[in-house]
């Protein structure tokens, strides 16, 4: 079933930041597409069977905080 999840992405200082962000949603199985707004400390990540927890776990794991906002 696909599925969007919304994430609160704390700690990106940069483009460098936002695209390492990207490339760890993408990273995660079922990510069909990752969007980051560095501004607005946001990423949406859209694919087919996503678990929330992963996508936190990959952020993290990028070196940044992550929270879920909302899970479609």
């Amino acid at each position: 079933m696909a599925k969007k999840v919304s994430l609160t992405v704390e700690g990106m200082s940069c483009e460098h930041c936002a695209a390492a962000v990207t490339s760890a949603l993408k990273g995660v199985e079922g990510v069909k597409s990752a969007k980051v707004k560095l501004k607005k400390k946001f990423a949406l990540a859209a694919g087919v069977d996503l678990d929330p927890q992963k996508l936190v776990e990959a952020v993290t794991g990028a070196g940044y905080t992550a929270q879920v906002t909302e899970a479609k």
